[in-house]
């Protein structure tokens, strides 16, 4: 297994001791026991506010039950199923991603995106705990959309306020099943639009809402944006892409290595994640309980 030596200086905030990993996004929490924060209003309280300020917070050595991580979550609001993960059957909403020899290398999970999209109202955040780890590799990287959208040059902020994007689970999840099923999928889920750029019901701040869910904008072809053919086919896409691309930026970014008994909890609605899959064949166990969120705006 993997040793991490925490850092020592980190300060006191509240009741916990907060480490902040990168300038712009992430910190881990020292002092703390996920199971107490679930059972005390207080302390959750505590915890909601920097994640709030963070976006991801990080703690190890968390020995807490399946009901308290299902307990803990369901602290920022009711959970989301999956439609293609399976939950714990003891305990609803608390989906396993269980990367193991069964699992066929090929079925990714490396891309930057935001978990849900495809739903008129993606999830809030997760709480994500690593049941067990490779040896070395599968780290998670997890970038502030609110800083990429930040430091994009005035006239893209500008031109892309308005602009609204489709979201499809049929062209990711559903993109490996026979065409009936995948069909079926689309019925269930269809696509979803939403604002490229949204605001943080909490914080205010606008967020670039794009990622790999997102297929293409619905509302580019305007006499603003188009002036001959080339400008949307393939000028709507490029721009799409390079939108998409900030997510790969280093300095938006914080990397967490893994050990067992690790949690990671996230704010969905500011950030994008990366599943790092370069650990085959070993094995990653992870389980995930996603909060339900609101319609973007």
């Amino acid at each position: 297994m993997t040793t991490v030596v925490p850092v020592k200086n980190s300060m006191m905030r509240g009741s916990f001791g907060v480490q902040p990993l990168t300038c712009h996004i992430g910190a881990e929490l020292f002092d703390i026991d996920l199971g107490e924060v679930a059972r005390s209003d207080d302390l959750f309280a505590e915890l909601r506010a920097l994640l709030l300020e963070y976006k991801v917070l990080f703690v190890r050595d968390q020995d807490i039950t399946r009901a308290e991580h299902v307990s803990l979550a369901r602290r920022f609001g009711p959970l989301e199923d999956h439609p293609v993960l399976g939950s714990d059957p003891d305990n609803p909403g608390l989906v396993r991603i269980y990367k193991d020899l069964d699992s066929a290398p090929e079925h990714y999970e490396n891309a930057y995106h935001c978990d849900a999209t495809w739903r008129e109202s993606p999830s809030m955040g997760s709480v994500l705990r690593c049941v067990e780890t490779p040896p070395v590799g599968g780290d998670t990287i997890w970038v502030n959309m609110a800083e990429a959208f930040r430091r994009l040059p005035e006239s893209v902020r500008e031109q892309i306020r308005g602009l609204r994007a489709r979201h499809s689970i049929e062209a990711s999840f559903g993109a490996v099943l026979p065409m009936d099923k995948r069909h079926q999928l689309h019925a269930r889920y269809p696509d979803a639009e939403h604002p490229v750029v949204r605001t943080h019901p909490e914080t205010g701040e606008e967020i670039l809402f794009v990622n790999s869910f997102t297929t293409h904008f619905v509302n580019y072809h305007n006499p603003e944006n188009v002036r001959f053919g080339i400008d949307y086919a393939p000028g709507a896409a490029e721009l799409l892409h390079m939108l998409m691309r900030q997510a790969s930026v280093p300095e938006y970014q914080v990397r967490w290595r893994w050990t067992t008994n690790s949690f990671a909890i996230w704010d969905n609605r500011s950030t994008q994640h990366y599943a790092v899959q370069d650990y085959w064949p070993g094995v990653r166990k992870m389980e995930r309980a996603g909060i339900v969120g609101d319609t973007p705006f």
